[in-house]
Order: structure tokens, then sequence, then C-alpha cells
């Protein structure tokens, strides 16, 4: 019973409300109220940490390009800026009802709820972005047999996990280099494929997880496994700042919230606005922006240049460049934008050079210089 009850406190609610048939999610009746949420932080009034508010924001953009790493001093505004993020995201479309935040325009055959074959209704939703816990069970975030159902009905049903809630948004983990190595491998698996496959418990269940990975915390706490750190597509280094003019400006605009959330928050409502229509733009053109082969030259150069291990670096140096045009409003990728996303975009895959004591960003300002001129 001790088990039983420790499974129950770590749910998270759910707001399904249609009928699940065995192996479906199991429906909440009545489906709770919405709770209130409390003002976030806004992500146009964070001063300073350029470049992981231009890593967030491209992010958002194309969410293909992988997912984001932060990683730096405590006390620098990771946790802040992501989940700004968070509020300044547009809302998307999904399927009424559906645990998984289906596509309405997407295929229903690879959701267990959208293929029964009832009826697709569209709905309006806030992007998902769903917190993982580092003591959180290997049963919360794959889902599981949901017991309450299974003890009163004798029915078999399944209880979506984190993975289910995050699909087509972000999953975030503080600390992520010390999360547990089991849960670091589930998180591997499902990254590549897209797909949460479950198999216990007399349950057998495949649903969509595709989801933007999030990852902030304390290089000096610990180190990501190599097979975790290459799933981000872009890595940042933030630093506390030195300058007392930003220091000042920093402990104002926090206080300030402190005092009056909500005032504060109207205050910025307008920049936040404006911040939205621009991911909203840079979406609708991301597809147009052109990347000319001497683009693709110059980042295969600056790879090489680097010695990064495959093809990924390059792929994700285009991906994020594309994505930084749109989001300016640029037609075309150019030199300019291949290095200022560079650092962030290949620092993580340098391989390590135990006869050279400069930091990965030293090196690709290096390479850049190099590669690029100036």
């Amino acid at each position: 019973m001790d088990s039983v009850s420790a499974r129950h406190r770590e749910r998270a609610p759910e707001t399904a409300s249609e009928p699940a048939a065995a192996g479906e999610p199991a429906p909440r009746n009545p489906a709770p109220k919405a709770r209130a949420q409390p003002p976030v932080f806004p992500f146009s009034a964070i001063v300073g940490q350029d470049e992981m508010r231009q890593a967030l924001l491209v992010a958002a953009v194309d969410p293909s390009i992988g997912g984001v790493l932060v990683l730096g001093d405590r006390g620098t505004g990771k946790s802040t800026a992501i989940r700004a993020l968070a509020a300044l995201l547009p809302p998307m479309r999904a399927v009424a009802g559906c645990p998984y935040a289906c596509d309405p325009e997407g295929p229903a055959e690879s959701c267990p709820h959208c293929a029964t074959g009832a009826p697709r209704r569209a709905e309006t939703r806030p992007v998902p972005v769903v917190d993982l816990p580092l003591g959180a069970t290997e049963d919360r975030v794959v889902g599981a047999l949901d017991l309450e159902r299974a003890l009163t009905r004798g029915e078999t049903a399944f209880e979506p996990g984190l993975l289910a809630r995050a699909n087509r948004g972000f999953l975030y983990i503080d600390e992520v280099n010390l999360l547990d190595d089991h849960l670091v491998d589930l998180l591997l698996d499902v990254a590549a494929s897209g797909i949460n496959t479950v198999e216990r418990e007399g349950l057998s269940l495949r649903h969509p997880a595709r989801f933007v990975l999030v990852g902030s915390g304390n290089p000096e706490e610990g180190e990501l496994r190599p097979q975790l750190l290459d799933r981000f597509g872009l890595a940042c280094a933030v630093e506390t700042p030195t300058d007392i003019a930003t220091r000042i400006a920093v402990v104002r605009a926090r206080d300030a919230f402190e005092r009056d959330p909500a005032g504060f928050c109207a205050r910025h409502a307008a920049a936040e606005a404006g911040l939205r229509d621009r991911i909203l733009a840079g979406r609708a053109r991301l597809g147009a922006v052109a990347v000319p082969d001497a683009a693709l030259e110059r980042a295969a150069r600056l790879c090489l240049a680097l010695g990064t291990d495959g093809l990924r670096g390059e792929l994700t140096l285009m991906r994020t460049a594309r994505a930084l045009a749109a989001l300016e409003g640029a037609a075309t990728v150019t030199d300019d934008h291949l290095t200022r996303i560079a650092p962030a975009a290949l620092r993580h895959r340098l391989r390590r050079n135990p006869l050279d004591e400069t930091g990965s960003g030293a090196r690709v300002a290096r390479a850049i210089t190099e590669v690029f001129g100036g």
C-alpha cells in the first residue's frame, strides 16, 4: 500500500474528460478547474545574458534544432529565462480531449487517443512546458497503469506521464547534470524516436512524445554524459555579470517584480507581445529563408577547423542560423548569422584537448576568426 500511496502522491493532474478504453488514458471526472497561474518574470525584462536569450528564441522558432542547454553559475537567471519563455510562447492548436495534444492537421495513427476514429475537434491550448524533477520515478516519467481505476473497477487503463504532457512542447530539467542515469537512458531513446513505448503491468502502448529538451545546471556540480550532451542542439554558457551597471539593473528589475508582480508584468506587456509576434513571424518565414552554398561551405570549414565529430555540428549550425535569420526578418543566411550562433551550436561538440587549456567558447571564437577572418 505504501507504493500505491506514493504513486498517487506523485501524479500530476490531467484534464482528459472523454471515456477511455483499455490501454487509453484514464478520464478525470469532473475535470479539475484550472488554477490561476502566478505572474512570471517577463522574458523581455531579463537583463544581459544575450546568448541564452537568443538561443531560447531561436529554439522557439524552430523546435527541430534539438533543445537548449544552459550551464553557468548559480543565481544567473537560468531558470527565470526558461520559465519566462514558457509564458511568452504563442498558444497552439490541439485535438480537444487528447492527452498528447496532437496536431489536428497531423496523422492520427500514432496516437492511441486519436486513432480510435472519433471526430477530432480542434481547440487552442498553451504550449506545454513540463518540469522533470530529479527525483521523479520512471513510472511518473513514461506513464503506467492507472492504479485507481484498476483497483476500483478492475479495468486496465494508461495513466499518461510527463513525456505525454510534454508532447509538442518543452521538457525542462533543472540541474540536468544530476539526473539519474536510468532517466538519461530513457530520455535518449525517446528523444531519438519521438515515440514513448510503454511495456509493463499488462500494458503495451506507444504514444507521440516530441518535445524540445531544455536543461540547466551548474557545471561545478557534475558533468553531463556525452550521449545526453550531444542531444542538445545549443549549449549556452552564462556567467555572473562583473560590471556594476548590469548588476544594479538586474537587482532593480528583480526587486520591482517581487514588490509588484502584476504591475511589473503590465509595464512589459507591449514588449512581450512584440516578442511573441516576432516568434510567430519567424515561424511563418522559416521555410522561405535561403541557405546559400557559400554559407554551408563556411559552416563545414568551421566544423573541420574545430574537429567536431560527425555532421551534426554542420546540421545544427545551418538550422540555427536559418532560424536566427527568420527571427530577424532576413531572407538569406549570412556570415553574421553563422558567427553569432556558432558558439552555442558548437562549443559542446568539441573534443577535449589536454594540451589546450582554453575553454571551448574561446576555441570556437578562435576558429571563427581563422575561417571568417576579422
